[in-house]
């Protein structure tokens, strides 16, 4: 098992060296088969209709009593097995939806192919795209438990929310009123053996830069410049890892051939607001008689990125390929005012915690760049900061940065941090529970990420909560994985805090 690659594709089995194995044949076997029945659900942020209506039927079908509320969370509930009628009520939460991302050259439709997954020694891949574990691996825990005929818990409830990934749409819409737990069980987390408390906050911005576009000049040839082959990653997770951000680098190239008579035709580069972006390209038109320099200056340019970034970006590359020019190209103006923006704008770690080690406390991503037919280029970052001020003072940047380009900044989306309750008795218990099965110490942290656990507790203010999940690596990108012994881990102490909660 841990020493081949499996690949799924259209029902065709591909095996690399020994016996055949499939993720439903891993255990525990009624947590990976639920993930594996996921798989099978297109569920891209935005797009949950086919597996909310696959889990609606999964719940009839098991007699679950299941409800879906007025913006698409699906809420279950289940009674208390014998003797533990008296037990604190619990919420299991988790959410529907994934991250849509492939790597370059991979055809893949996320809203109707399924997602095919391949087993490398100890750890669980998609094929070329994201796996999903974020945060199917919640889900198909919630599924396991309200299934089971053996796990012992009190009265239980799910809220599986949807549109979590880009907006937490299914956070935000939950009335008040709708759950009746006093614990919450958040099973969006990343590490195992670790309890989160707390979590960084965050606000949408949308930057908009209106500009001219006007005949190309004579003489001019263009260009498609490309950025690719960066790891990308969770914008919450891994912006302290030094990964580059592929529409900073594109610009970074034209910033240095800008006096050069160069003109934007247009740009196209990240495509989800939380994820790291690995991919960017500009058509550009440039002087024929400067062609020759320009494109050695791209060259030296990227020799300097790839030294830079070393052994964090070993997959970078620029390339750059001659296309047809366009009648038109955006103003020298409008050119100059849109690198100039991108060149300046803040991106990454802004600043680290005061009162955490190793945890950062402000970033910003600088997700999505790209001309629309509008004609106007369009900038969509995520800031995130565990404190408000800080927050607020990050994206008054945004607002000033667009206002010198001439545009304008909408701030949108804004969810509260979780700050963190150390005198929980949940907390008390869950610790007492892992050290008792494990023989260790839980690490109790909080996370740079967003959890819902902010928004649900401003509705559910009394309502004490906990995150943990199973170990993956780099959500939101191509290279999304699950530790295959840790999903183990996770879902025992997960039965084993429901019957210690009695």
């Amino acid at each position: 098992m841990r020493n081949f690659a499996l690949c799924f594709y259209k029902g065709i089995n591909y095996q690399l060296n020994i016996n055949i194995m499939t993720i439903k044949d891993l255990e525990p076997k009624e947590l990976w088969s639920n993930f594996y029945s996921l798989t099978r659900q297109p569920r891209p942020s935005k797009h949950e209709e086919k597996v909310r209506k696959f889990l609606v039927d999964w719940a009839k079908k098991n007699k679950i009593a299941c409800r879906v509320d007025g913006v698409g969370n699906v809420i279950l509930s289940k009674p208390a097995t014998k003797g533990m009628e008296k037990a604190t009520p619990v919420v299991l939460q988790a959410h529907m939806d994934m991250v849509p991302q492939a790597r370059a050259g991979k055809k893949h439709d996320f809203e109707k192919d399924p997602i095919e997954t391949k087993i490398v020694g100890d750890w669980v891949y998609a094929c070329d795209t994201t796996l999903g574990a974020d945060d199917g691996m919640g889900v198909a825990a919630i599924m396991a438990v309200f299934t089971s005929k053996t796990v012992k818990h009190g009265p239980l409830e799910a809220l599986i929310t949807t549109d979590e990934e880009t907006g937490m749409t299914g956070a935000f819409g939950l009335k008040k009123g709708e759950l009746k737990g006093k614990y919450l069980l958040n099973l969006d987390s990343e590490t195992e053996g670790e309890l989160y408390v707390g979590c960084a906050g965050g606000i949408d911005a949308a930057i908009s830069i209106p500009y001219t576009t006007e005949k190309a000049p004579k003489g001019m040839v263009a260009y498609k410049l490309t950025i690719g082959g960066l790891k990308g990653g969770h914008s919450g997770m891994e912006i302290n890892t030094g990964r580059a951000n592929a529409n900073k680098l594109l610009f970074r190239h034209l910033r240095w051939v800008a006096e050069c008579g160069i003109r934007l035709v247009s740009v196209e580069g990240g495509n989800m607001r939380n994820a790291i972006p690995r991919d960017a390209e500009a058509v550009v038109a440039m002087p024929k008689e400067h062609e020759e320099c320009i494109l050695k200056e791209f060259d030296k340019v990227a020799g300097w990125v790839k030294k830079e970034l070393g052994k964090v970006e070993p997959d970078f590359f620029m390339k750059y390929e001659k296309v047809r020019m366009n009648p038109t190209v955006i103003s020298e103006v409008g050119t100059q005012k849109i690198i100039n923006m991108m060149m300046v704008a803040p991106n990454g770690v802004i600043r680290m915690s005061k009162d955490m080690e190793g945890l950062v406390e402000t970033s910003l991503n600088l997700a999505i760049a790209k001309t629309t037919a509008a004609k106007k280029f369009v900038v969509y970052a995520l800031l995130r900061s565990s404190v408000d001020t800080a927050k607020e003072a990050l994206a008054e940047r945004l607002v000033c940065l667009a206002e010198l380009a001439g545009g304008k900044c909408q701030l949108s989306g804004a969810y509260p941090g979780w700050k963190p309750n150390m005198d929980s008795k949940l907390l008390k218990t869950m610790k007492a529970t892992y050290k008792k099965l494990y023989k260790k110490e839980p690490a109790v942290m909080a996370i740079h990420a967003g959890l819902e656990c902010g928004l649900l507790g401003g509705k559910y203010p009394e309502m004490e909560m906990i995150s943990f999940g199973p170990t993956l690596q780099s959500p939101h990108s191509p290279d999304e994985r699950c530790y295959i012994p840790s999903a183990k881990k996770f879902y025992d102490y997960l039965v084993a805090v429901l019957e210690a909660l009695k």
